[in-house]
């Protein structure tokens, strides 16, 4: 990965890390407790080292085995899970720092990003023609279909329904 690529990389990371702040934010206060950007600052930090742990060891493993790689998020995945088992150094202030993010605060600025990339390649989008919306419109329908009845198998199981 060259200097710029990973320029690129950090400054899309800090960005995501000051909107989703901002968004965890709004989203603890409508919970009723808030949790200002300062009080996630901790959280928003060690994630933001776990991104960037993982996509160094997926630069490297990916340099070693020229390409052949498991995706970025294997690894900073990989890395998180390991940060979090109980009994790893640290383990406790790692899950406690992360707990006080939502998960919808986080995943708004890296959607937004992700709809301005395809924005950005709107013509290369075009060209898929109605196909591409075909299967996006099956997969999302699948998708809903396979939750919902694994929810309702879940539920009659515990006894809920």
């Amino acid at each position: 990965m060259t200097k710029d690529n990973w320029f690129v990389y950090i400054k899309v990371l800090v960005l995501s890390a000051v909107f989703a702040s901002i968004g965890n934010w709004i989203n603890t206060i409508k919970a009723g407790a808030p949790v200002t950007p300062l009080d996630s600052l901790p959280g928003m930090l060690l994630l933001f080292i776990i991104t960037v742990l993982g996509l160094v060891v997926w630069d490297l493993i990916g340099k070693a085995t020229g390409g052949k790689n498991l995706p970025a998020i294997a690894y900073i995945s990989l890395i998180a899970i390991i940060m979090t088992i109980p009994g790893f150094p640290g383990a406790e202030f790692t899950a406690a720092s992360i707990n006080k993010i939502g998960l919808l605060p986080l995943c708004t600025p890296i959607l937004a990003y992700a709809g301005i990339s395809i924005g950005k390649d709107l013509d290369a989008f075009r060209k898929q023609g109605f196909a591409i919306v075909m299967v996006a419109l099956f997969a999302f329908v699948g998708t809903y279909i396979g939750s919902a009845i694994i929810a309702q198998i879940v539920l009659k199981v515990t006894g809920i329904i």
